[in-house]
């Protein structure tokens, strides 16, 4: 009972502090996500001694989040705005991870293969190395562009979080691949290169599986959301978090790719279902994601120890760097060649965002649970290079997008008052009443509002307010105003 207590009290005291350091290091345009590291670092065994090693528990804890947090990102993606970079996406994702792994495992294994331990005496090796970060970190991409409400232009903003979403699954494909086959051959090279060219077919029975029991699922999930009624809307959000790990461990049931599953129902379910009080439900997978965040990440840091990290960080840094600099761009450029109206800018920028984070950390943990020689040092580097990542494209990402000149601010957010009113109605926007809008009467009839533009709903303070024609409207009084066809 009394480790339960501490557990919690040192829990509680540690996503405080998160909490905290994300208020400030948002002033100063830091990732949250690099600061919860920093703080789960400052915390372990090197700094005030609160260790944790256990790799399997780390492993098993960082997989139900990445769960979650892919999950919500899936439930934000919206179809209508990825739909025309829908193609782009795809091959990022796919022909993008597999070039920035082919790349960077052979700049590995000719210039840094020496350096980086018993992995790196075989091509295989340095390949599982580079495949583990050859995705960009989901948690990463979603906390930095609406962390930052950083909005772009080209629709680059719907088309890095599609890519993000979808390149997680083969990362981890090809991490969990490449790792049996390491610890599975132990014959020879022409051993181990026969059982690679078998998971080829792997690969494809796993997206296909994935695809399969995602789609049936994701159609499945939004008849029953529609035909079963609640008696609370907060069951809502519960039923369909248990949707999503049905899905996952039915999709790794029949051998396919759980995590690409579960992201395909979350696209369905966020797009095609009719759900009472649906922004409720998102509201919920909000706070979640941040709590799973806020644990992965305090967690992983727990488990780096600096000391050790430090060792193999000139060398994590050359390859962090010929990541960033050369295998992320050359696979962007490449796969994004027949996309002729995407400008230079554009690409350039899609290169940068090549964010690391808990993703490559987590698949990382797979060689080391597996038991595979030199796996300890591939975690540091991998480790090192998120951090790098974090540290240089998260907190340059806004600069960057501004100097291309493809960053831009949004009209702020509609307040609905809570309002849960379909999009086909018309479009809503809120307006704060001048002075000047009272210059030719009080009233809100005397505002003369152009035709098939009502106003819904008057908050005055703390007050909501039904609007009427004869209602004397005063200063910094909001209006939600809904704007649409009328028939009079």
């Amino acid at each position: 009972m009394a480790l339960s207590e501490n557990l919690l009290l040192l829990a509680s005291i540690l996503v405080f502090f998160a909490i905290l350091i994300h208020k400030v290091g948002a002033r100063f345009g830091a990732p949250s996500l690099l600061l919860f590291l920093l703080l789960g670092m400052a915390a372990g065994g090197d700094g005030l001694g609160l260790k944790f090693d256990d790799y399997h528990r780390a492993e098993s804890i960082g997989h139900f989040a990445m769960t979650i947090i892919l999950f919500a990102g899936g439930l934000q993606t919206s179809i209508k705005e990825t739909k025309p970079v829908l193609r782009q996406g795809i091959l990022l994702s796919t022909l993008g991870v597999i070039l920035t792994t082919v790349l960077t495992g052979a700049f590995i294994f000719l210039v840094a293969g020496t350096r980086i331990g018993a992995l790196g005496s075989s091509l295989l090796g340095c390949i599982l190395l580079a495949a583990i970060m050859s995705s960009t970190d989901s948690a990463s991409v979603f906390s930095v562009l609406h962390g930052k409400r950083l909005h772009l232009r080209e629709n680059l903003g719907p088309m890095l979080e599609l890519e993000s979403g979808s390149n997680d699954p083969m990362a981890y494909m090809l991490t969990i691949i490449l790792t049996n086959v390491l610890a599975t051959s132990k014959a020879s090279a022409a051993g181990a290169w026969s059982l690679a060219g078998g998971a080829v077919l792997t690969a494809a029975v796993q997206i296909a599986v994935g695809l399969a029991v995602g789609y049936a699922l994701g159609y499945g999930a939004k008849w029953a959301l529609e035909k079963i009624n609640l008696t609370s809307h907060s069951l809502y959000s519960i039923l369909i978090l248990s949707i999503a790990f049905f899905a996952n461990g039915m999709a790794s049931l029949l051998h396919g790719n759980g995590l690409l599953a579960l992201y395909l129902v979350a696209v369905i379910i966020s797009n095609k279902a009719d759900i009472p009080q649906k922004k409720d439900v998102f509201k919920f997978f909000e706070g979640l994601t941040w709590l799973m965040q806020l644990l992965m990440f305090l967690m992983l840091g727990l488990l780096a120890s600096p000391s050790q990290m430090a060792p193999v960080a000139p060398v994590a840094a050359l390859i962090g760097l010929f990541m960033m600099l050369v295998a992320r761009p050359a696979s962007v450029f490449i796969s994004l060649l027949p996309f002729r109206k995407l400008s230079f800018k554009a690409k350039t920028l899609i290169s940068w965002v090549g964010l690391k984070g808990a993703g490559p950390i987590l698949f990382a943990m797979y060689p080391v649970v597996a038991g595979i020689e030199g796996s300890a040092d591939l975690f540091n580097i991998v480790f090192c290079i998120s951090l790098l990542s974090l540290l240089l494209q998260g907190m340059s990402l806004t600069p960057v997008a501004k100097r291309l000149n493809l960053s831009y601010e949004e009209d702020p957010e509609v307040e609905t008052f809570g309002m849960e009113i379909p999009e086909e109605m018309g479009m809503l926007r809120d307006h704060v009443v001048t002075e000047a809008d009272l210059e030719g009467g009080a009233t809100l009839r005397d505002m003369h509002l152009p035709h098939g533009i009502r106003v819904m709903m008057v908050r005055r303070g703390d007050k909501f307010l039904v609007p009427h024609g004869s209602m004397p409207l005063l200063p910094d009084d909001h209006l939600l105003i809904m704007m649409g066809e009328s028939d009079d």
